[in-house]
């Protein structure tokens, strides 16, 4: 997976962000194998440096999945690690989304989950 930084002019994209960025992506993405090819990340501070405010940082994390078109979520915080983590967190959970609605289908009559039978048992 190719894993892309870009920000503005007030963030600083330097080589400890993008090291965070690409550590987390591997750590919380890794269920995904091969599926996603590209990660690219978004930075920007909403108000600049000139007005700090809560929440002032903007995440946009775009997920290309081999067969479907991009994912994209956002997220926004205090600081640019934060914004990257809750965005990812929910990246997670909209590739999951994503490609369980494209898998093939499989016949509910067939498949028993294994839950269900410790459950009777």
């Amino acid at each position: 997976m190719q894993v892309l930084l870009h920000t503005d002019k007030n963030i600083d994209g330097g080589v400890r962000t993008a090291e965070y960025l690409e550590s987390l992506a591997k750590d919380e993405l890794h269920r995904f194998g091969e599926h996603i090819t590209r990660l690219e990340a978004h930075l920007a501070d909403a108000n600049s440096h000139a007005k700090a405010n809560k929440d002032d940082i903007h995440c946009t994390l775009e997920a290309h999945v081999k067969g479907l078109q991009p994912v994209v979520v956002k997220d926004h915080a205090a600081n640019a690690h934060q914004a990257i983590h809750g965005a990812m967190d929910k990246l997670k959970r909209a590739v999951g989304t994503a490609l369980e609605k494209h898998a093939p289908r499989r016949d509910a009559t067939l498949a028993v989950p294994e839950a269900d039978d410790a459950a009777n048992a």
